[in-house]
């Protein structure tokens, strides 16, 4: 596990931030045959050698992330089908990029939504799509599964996925 530096959530996929997507040295290191950034802000370095994807997406709730899911599944399990791994970043690693990890993990591995989440967040703590992101999760869930394992509730910070309401009853709304 590593927060600055890149995650590994299978033997074929990582994620990680803009700066550590930028680290010739790592992506090599960590034998890294493609890129994809899903951002807007982040400009795509160019590493020689290596396949860049870019689906310039804000870290909004209303981005239409769900658009992306299949292509972006698609693309990782084509690249590990063929020997090489992916890194998937976004500016932090915190929001766009897990959310399409977590979209990966449910269509490819077979995996709930709510194990998926388990798995990641184990792979990085940091990671916390925003509610909009979840929506089109549970969406996707219920697109691949016919059920969903998560669900948005109401808080005293307001709605957001069940599996944060432990924490949400222990924060004082501002």
């Amino acid at each position: 596990m590593s927060i600055s530096g890149l995650s590994k959530v299978t033997d074929q996929l990582f994620l990680s931030n803009a700066t550590a997507a930028s680290k010739a040295n790592l992506l090599t290191s960590h034998h890294i045959t493609c890129v994809i950034n899903v951002s807007l802000e982040c400009p795509t370095l160019v590493i020689p050698g290596l396949e860049y994807l870019h689906f310039p997406v804000a870290d909004l709730p209303e981005s239409p992330l769900y658009d992306h899911f299949k292509a972006i599944s698609h693309k990782i399990s084509e690249v590990a089908a063929s020997g090489g791994r992916t890194l998937i970043h976004c500016a932090a690693g915190i929001s766009r990029s897990p959310t399409l990890c977590l979209a990966y993990l449910m269509e490819h591995h077979g995996h709930t939504l709510l194990a998926a989440h388990t798995h990641l967040k184990q792979c990085r703590p940091i990671i916390r799509p925003n509610i909009g992101f979840w929506k089109q999760l549970i969406a996707y869930e219920v697109y691949l599964f016919g059920k969903n394992t998560i669900q948005i509730i109401d808080s005293p910070i307001g709605r957001i996925p069940d599996i944060y309401e432990t924490e949400a009853k222990n924060m004082v709304p501002f």
